[in-house]
């Protein structure tokens, strides 16, 4: 079975407002074993970070992502997209989204962090063009109050 073709024209792709937050923070929790908090969410509005949402044309969520600038350099901070429309390329959309909004920006790079047990991600941003630039050590929560690495990835805009 083929992925469907999107017509990325009919989704709105627009700024993630404080409205959007319950909806954004139920797909989190939806995708992810380790979700971030809402209190995430907000200080990341707060702080007015990049943070945008797509939606298809009768509203429901399929993704997001949040992106923070620092000197020259993104911080791809959050990246989902619903577990439904996974494997459908809305992630590339999302991805190439925070690469425009970085180069948009000035920014010279993209950073991230990404588990080595999230081989899907990993192979997407590989695919991508994201180089694998180190590792962070016990970087995120796992099993039985354990700690998993980071995989820290770039991409040069």
């Amino acid at each position: 079975m083929t992925a469907p073709v999107w017509d990325l024209a009919r989704l709105n792709y627009e700024p993630m407002q404080a409205s959007d937050l319950d909806e954004v923070f139920a797909l989190e929790q939806s995708v992810y074993p380790y979700p971030w908090t809402m209190a995430n969410f907000v200080d990341s509005l707060n702080s007015n970070y990049e943070a945008w949402v797509l939606r298809e044309r009768d509203g429901h969520l399929l993704g997001y992502f949040l992106l923070m600038a620092v000197v020259d350099e993104s911080h791809l901070l959050n990246v989902a997209v619903s577990a439904e429309k996974q494997g459908q390329g809305l992630g590339r959309f999302l991805l190439n989204q925070a690469v425009a909004c970085s180069r948009g920006l000035g920014m010279e790079s993209v950073l991230l962090e990404v588990r080595p047990s999230n081989t899907r991600a990993l192979q997407i941003y590989e695919r991508y063009g994201f180089k694998q630039i180190g590792r962070r050590k016990g970087y995120y929560p796992a099993a039985n109050q354990q700690r998993e690495d980071a995989i820290v990835m770039r991409f040069q805009v």
